[in-house]
């Protein structure tokens, strides 16, 4: 399909406007629905990868989550299709790239992507029955929000608990520290609008969420008058119109709903506010305490005010050069900068915070003085032209750049205009930066113009909150049992209806998730519509040089690396990598420190940094390789300052600024501590699976779990002097062993600015070609494990590991395929709708040849490890459609053909050959997975997954120390 915008206009439709953008390559079409008045925002574009996007502006004044419930149960069935799952049974009938659902804190989005015109239309279909015709069974809220049921649920005698998807996600994400001082934050900048409230829910007053409150919210938000449609691709905007128009909008009259969201009242003077969170008891409290400030700035929709507050806070924190960054790095009040340092421009109006972590509650004056006096000193001596050029150089350079590597890039583009359009903003000034940054290059040039944003945004601003949060060991044990008790006097307190009651639902739940829908009331594609083959970027080769190069539409940006093979290294020196790779962009080079190195990356690129890749061959995961990768980025104009940057980077990099290096690892560890309770479900699999292979110990040791206790001793380890000199020597002797090694070169550009790339590269690099050596290797590794790791987590994450077989391995497809039949035919009901836990699912890890079961935010530890055995014998057991084992094929192979950047495709490609994953090998895979037969699923789990060759892990709280301990699970202290 070549057209990307038509001039038709559909009759149920005005236009507004259109506008071309020529740094994005699209053209922006404003639509407006007759009847409804919903918004329609089209980004025309050449890109098959179509987009799809509704909003509604969802504005909850309380906490308990209704929104974000409302999220979660809108998409459990629908007028045109009701059955219990739509949603769920979507993703395995689709080639989707992209779907998902979203709850901001005044705005929820139904998002979804696809490369396939009848997918798209197929999901097109069911997202708007979803949203404008949900049914909201109250069976569904039940299971989505919260219920209270006996912990045996047919036994009354049994405790009463409260259960619920959404109720432990939020448990989950709001055991982190991090996600209590944003919301502590918020809370005390907004005390009277939506913001002050948590819209994704506080697990203590989701349970005051009734059933009744649901459907009201839905009432009155869920109308066409009050959604934003977005689109992105080359559908034209009046075959959108003509299917929203069919499917939703014919039925409806325009509504008129008054959901203000205005602006908060104005505080006359700082406000200082001091809360507790809670850690393990025994843990201590020592350097655990969080110190931030936050000013209420000016409208997020109003352009000038956001690049305004973007040009502050860039100026005050961009880079360890930027003034108030190193004042927050290089005090002795706390460890590291807070993770919540930024400008945050998501609502209606714009928070600007800085501040410590890993310090003391007595420390908070102190911290305000040293933030007072570095703004002050901004103010009175200003800041270089020279480093306002290089900020403003970076929001052009990021405006440009097309990405997309994990995330769709017209959602990204979507995303960034919706938050402004919720409130009335012009989404064309949104994304078409360049007159404002003109206007901007000529403000800069005022010496006082930045002083007066310092001093009218911050300095002067009153309403500002400092938030000291502190470490209580008391308070999550405190917290459980006036949980138990209010639930003791709730049981205490029902009648015998009201006990019948809860048995009857919990009954009437377990037989509305066991019951099988009849999904084909639902729009599908079959292997039929799957592509033979998903084309490749294809490189030339310079031999000269030893550079690999791909012409790509990179919309003015260029991409390079340099990759050399790992030398031989001890397992000390395999363990530095970490760190070494880390610090590369951090530190000096040459005669340059670390300040005026950060000044000189932000002035001459898009970021520079260094990454450490290994895998197994593609017939053997033990037989491991390596490679180092110094990577940048710039606009095509800086190519060849580019060049020499890395060049620079990778043979002057400085390792005697010992200072440095300290800030730097304990950053490093206050940030990989603080991941542990998002990413819980890929570290437990990662322990499961450390002694099945090479490649997956290297993961577990270096950014596992191990990887964090490791990181936790060495930073403990640094406050002694010696210690520290010792380890940057370590560091300086790797850099000289990585700098003498043989090299390649991957360039990245479009067509007209590779040649004058390549005649840079051999210019810099002529005499510098470096010597071949010995490559690192790794011995076999082959161990199970048993183990439950302990943190501070109100919810349990686990995993299940067996040893199978590399990525060429006949068996391999069907491994892969079982990963996705099992999640679709039996965990997702087990573990997420009956276990009540977040997420669960299974899949085939073909780099280290492992077969790994998981579950995420789950309330069930001995359960869900039964259920991960339960699903194979399931498997065995149980008759078996054709349909389930084409949906799970079909999930595989949206993975496998899941668009790229155009940077990024190219990038995919070469890395692949690196370690032998040749075009040829992906096009062999893809075709056994196409072929993959149900007897084959069985076989090859009878052969592989056998119960006494499992691994296990979890990652849990010490209070689940005993159950841990009666699984027969090792203990491991995080």
């Amino acid at each position: 399909m070549a057209a990307a915008t038509d001039n038709a206009i559909h009759p149920a439709f005005e236009k507004i406007r259109s506008h071309r953008i020529g740094t994005l390559n699209l053209e922006v079409e404003e639509y407006r629905h007759k009847k409804t008045g919903a918004r329609h925002l089209h980004l025309a574009a050449d890109n098959d990868e179509n987009v799809f996007f509704v909003a509604l502006r969802t504005f909850p004044m309380d906490s308990t989550g209704v929104a974000h419930i409302l999220e979660h149960t809108a998409l459990c069935g629908s007028e045109r299709y009701p059955v219990r799952d739509p949603f769920f049974m979507m993703i395995r009938r689709s080639l989707n790239t992209f779907m998902n659902a979203f709850t901001s804190s005044d705005w929820t989005a139904y998002p979804f992507a696809s490369m396939n015109r009848k997918d798209f239309d197929n999901l097109l279909s069911v997202y708007l029955d979803s949203v404008f015709f949900s049914k909201l069974d109250p069976l569904d809220f039940a299971q989505e929000g919260h219920r209270l049921e006996f912990d045996k649920p047919d036994d009354p005698s049994s405790d009463l608990v409260y259960r619920g998807v959404v109720y432990n996600e939020m448990k989950g994400a709001m055991s982190a520290p991090t996600s209590q001082l944003w919301q502590n934050l918020t809370s005390h900048l907004f005390p009277t609008t939506t913001y002050h409230y948590n819209s994704g829910g506080e697990p203590d007053h989701i349970v005051d969420l009734t059933y009744q409150d649901l459907v009201k919210f839905y009432k009155h938000h869920y109308h066409p008058s009050n959604a934003i449609f977005a689109t992105y691709g080359n559908i034209p905007a009046y075959e959108h119109h003509e299917k929203f128009e069919e499917l939703a909008l014919k039925q409806f009259d325009k509504l008129d709903i008054e959901l203000p969201v205005r602006d908060e009242k104005r505080m006359f003077a700082p406000m200082r506010v001091e809360q507790g969170y809670a850690v393990n008891e025994g843990e201590g409290t020592e350097n655990k305490t969080h110190i931030v400030m936050g000013w209420l700035l000016g409208h997020s929709f109003d352009l000038q005010e956001n690049l305004e507050g973007q040009l502050l806070s860039s100026v005050l924190l961009e880079n360890s050069a930027s003034p108030l960054m190193r004042a927050l790095e290089t005090t002795d009040l706390g460890h590291a900068p807070s993770p919540m340092c930024g400008l945050e421009d998501s609502n209606r109006e714009m928070t600007f915070v800085c501040g410590i972590e890993g310090s003391e509650p007595e420390r908070r004056a102190e911290l305000e003085q040293l933030v007072e006096s570095t703004l002050q000193k901004v103010a009175d001596e200003g800041i270089s032209q020279e480093r306002l050029e290089a900020i403003l150089h970076q929001l052009e350079l990021h405006q440009r750049e097309i990405a997309g590597d994990s995330f769709p890039y017209g959602l990204q583009l979507i995303m960034h205009a919706i938050s402004p359009m919720v409130h009335g903003g012009d989404p064309v000034e949104l994304l078409d930066l360049e007159p404002v940054l003109a206007t901007l290059r000529e403000k800069i040039k005022d010496p006082d113009y930045v002083p007066g944003l310092i001093r009218r945004k911050l300095l002067d601003n009153p309403h500002r909150v400092t938030l000291t949060l502190r470490p209580d060991e008391n308070l999550e044990s405190q917290h459980q049992k006036a949980i138990r008790e209010t639930l003791a006097r709730r049981k205490a307190s029902l009648s015998e209806e009201e006990v019948q009651q809860i048995v009857e639902r919990a009954q009437a739940l377990e037989e509305r998730q066991l019951r099988k829908d009849d999904d084909s009331i639902l729009p599908k594609v079959g292997l039929d519509d799957v592509p033979l083959q998903m084309p490749e970027p294809v490189g030339s080769y310079d031999a000269e040089i030893g550079a690999t190069v791909y012409a790509r539409g990179t919309n003015g940006l260029v991409y390079q690396q340099v990759v050399l093979p790992l030398p031989a290294l001890s397992k000390d020196e395999l363990l530095l990598l970490p760190y070494y790779t880390t610090l590369i962009s951090e530190l000096g080079c040459g005669d340059l420190d670390y300040l005026q190195m950060q000044d000189r990356i932000s002035a001459e690129s898009g970021g520079i940094g260094a990454s450490f890749t290994a895998k197994g061959r593609i017939d053997d995961v033990q037989a491991m390789s390596g490679y180092l990768i110094f990577s940048g980025k710039a606009l095509a104009r800086n190519s060849a300052a580019l060049t020499r940057l890395l060049k620079d980077v990778y043979t002057g990099v400085r390792f005697d600024e010992h200072d440095r290096i300290r800030e730097i690892v304990a950053q490093a560890r206050a940030r990989r501590e603080q991941a542990v309770t998002g990413s819980g479900h890929a570290l437990a699999m990662g322990a499961a699976a450390q002694g099945l292979s090479a490649g997956a110990w290297l993961t577990f040791r270096l950014g596992g779990l191990e990887g964090i206790r490791g990181t936790k001793a060495l930073d403990k380890s640094l406050k002694d002097e010696q210690a520290l000199k010792d380890f940057c020597a370590s560091l300086a002797a790797l850099h000289v062993k990585i700098r003498n090694q043989g090299r390649q070169f991957l360039l990245i550009g479009e067509d007209g600015q590779l040649a004058p790339m390549l005649d840079e590269l051999k210019a810099c690099w002529q005499n510098d070609s470096g010597e071949t050596s010995e490559s690192w290797s790794m011995e076999p590794v082959n161990y199970n494990t048993r183990e439950a790791w302990l943190t501070s987590t109100q919810v349990n994450f686990c995993a299940k590991a067996y040893s199978t077989v590399a990525v060429d391995h006949p068996d391999a497809a069907a491994l892969t395929v079982l990963g996705g039949f099992l999640r679709n035919g039996y965990l997702h009901r087990a573990i997420r709708e009956k276990g009540g836990a977040y997420g669960g699912g299974s899949g085939q890890d073909s780099v280290n040849g492992v077969f790994r079961f998981f579950s995420y935010r789950d309330p069930r530890l001995a359960e869900t490890l039964d259920d991960f055995d339960a699903a194979l014998e399931w498997l065995r057991t149980e008759q078996h459609d054709h349909q389930s084992l084409e949906e799970a094929i079909l999930g595989v192979i949206g993975q496998l053909d899941r668009p790229r950047s155009p940077a990024g495709a190219a990038r995919h490609a070469f890395h692949n050959g690196l370690f032998g994953r040749s075009p040829e090998q992906r096009a062999r895979f893809r075709e056994r997975v196409l072929g993959v037969t149900m007897d084959e699923l069985r076989r090859v789990a009878d052969t592989w997954l056998k119960p006494e060759n499992a691994s296990v892990a979890v990652v849990t709280s010490p209070d689940n120390r005993e159950v841990a301990e009666g699984l027969g699970l090792a203990i491991q202290e995080l």
